[in-house]
């Protein structure tokens, strides 16, 4: 473990879907000693608990409502990570099923959701010492974090690692299909009128095509150290 008196508190990491944030993020939490939020689960915890409740994704008011009454708690666990509580319940291993993939980033785009769900996501980070991950850390949700990095790959690199990850867990998906589903998802976040995603002006791009998982987390490392 480094030394944690680094001076970035906050170390956000920005990029698209599938370029290896949580991956990144995750173990250069554990090298500082810092925890790790991936922010996308608490959209996707959010998600569960709109399928749970039965609320239309197209009815934004009650969408609203639900994001505003709805109880999160983060939990550290011994590895670094986050567990993520919805109004007392653990649902850190419910997060990852199909369903919630389809819905999420149109529950996402609620520009009331989105709000709430940052407003939670700061209230972790006043935590200090805390690698986030996201779409819009380094812009929206912490515009004062004194590291902001962006990974970057090509979408048909980023549908490759995607595909072998699905196929890890025993999903059967072609990489076309991934391809497609990643293109389409880009064009959502990036064209989104709230929060699109963006490297924020003050933030590191990283190009993650030609690097593996340590090198990516060496650079970052070498920057929080001179930071």
């Amino acid at each position: 473990m480094m030394n944690t008196n680094l001076k970035p508190q906050l170390i956000a990491i920005d990029g698209p879907v599938a370029v290896g944030k949580s991956s990144v993020g995750l173990r250069l939490a554990k090298r500082l000693g810092y925890i790790f939020f991936d922010t996308g689960m608490i959209y996707r915890a959010f998600t569960w608990k709109v399928l749970k409740s039965g609320i239309s994704t197209e009815d934004e008011q009650s969408l609203c409502q639900l994001a505003i009454t709805t109880e999160f708690d983060f939990i550290p666990s011994k590895q670094g990570a986050i567990s993520l509580f919805v109004d007392g319940e653990d649902v850190s291993s419910k997060l990852l099923c199909v369903k919630i993939e389809e819905l999420v980033a149109l529950i996402a785009k609620v520009a009331g959701v989105r709000k709430a769900m940052v407003s939670q996501q700061r209230k972790l980070a006043g935590q200090g010492k805390v690698v986030m991950a996201g779409r819009d850390i380094g812009t929206v949700v912490l515009p004062w974090a004194e590291l902001k990095i962006f990974l970057t790959a090509s979408t048909e690199e980023r549908a490759r690692r995607r595909h072998r990850e699905l196929l890890r867990r025993g999903e059967n998906s072609s990489l076309e299909t991934v391809l497609a589903d990643l293109k389409k998802r880009d064009e959502l976040d990036i064209n989104r009128t709230i929060s699109p995603l963006k490297p924020a002006e003050d933030a590191i791009i990283i190009n993650t095509e030609n690097l593996n998982l340590e090198q990516v987390i060496g650079k970052i490392c070498t920057l929080a150290v001179n930071a």
